[in-house]
């Protein structure tokens, strides 16, 4: 069973809604803003309206299956890993857009919110509001740029290892953790090369 919600999660992920809708806005967001095909680029080239719609189907697409696998009984324990990080390479790693994807940010709300019943979710919407804030006093009130939002998801992702340490997941979740770290590190790995260049 953990092969076919492997494959199940990674179609899911896959389904590359922001981008479609962009299509049907007459927006191709590969060629808009910084070319990424998510939810925020749609909002951004298309509009709060279809933005929300991104936000909310590339959500679900993480959410439904994890959910759906965890409520069915099929896999537990250590076996929810693989799934859970096959809904983020889906989205990374589009068959769709040839193997390219987004950055797997709102995939990644959706699949903690399954994993943990939205307690993760919450504690990484707030370590990110909180790293918005300390970002606007640390810039003085000049606009955020890709580089330091890039820098917030990705760090954001890092300290809600501390919450899951504190409020006792499994290794499992840990491990599901890790590999969130990996693929957020890949996604927005062009703008942390301007943090080290």
């Amino acid at each position: 069973m953990i092969i076919l919600w492997t494959l199940i999660a990674f179609i899911s992920g896959s389904l590359m809604f922001s981008y479609w809708l962009g299509l049907l806005a007459k927006r191709n967001l590969k060629e808009q803003g910084d070319g990424n095909p998510g939810a925020m680029n749609l909002w951004k080239a298309a509009g709060y309206r279809y933005g929300l719609a991104g936000i909310a189907l590339d959500f679900l697409k993480g959410y439904l299956p994890i959910l759906i696998m965890i409520r069915a009984g099929d896999i537990s324990g250590y076996a929810v890993v693989l799934p859970s990080a096959a809904a983020l390479l889906g989205h990374s790693f589009s068959p769709f857009l040839g193997w390219r994807g987004g950055k797997a940010i709102a995939v990644s709300f959706g699949v903690w919110s399954a994993l943990t019943s939205f307690a993760a979710s919450l504690a990484y919407a707030i370590l990110l509001v909180l790293l918005l804030f300390l970002g606007r006093w640390i810039r003085k009130g000049k606009p955020a740029t890709p580089v330091s939002d890039g820098m917030q998801v990705v760090a954001g992702m890092v300290l809600l290892a501390v919450y899951l340490q504190m409020a006792g997941y499994p290794a499992q979740i840990l491990m599901f953790w890790l590999a969130n770290v990996l693929v957020l590190l890949y996604t927005h790995s062009r703008e942390l090369a301007h943090v080290r260049g």
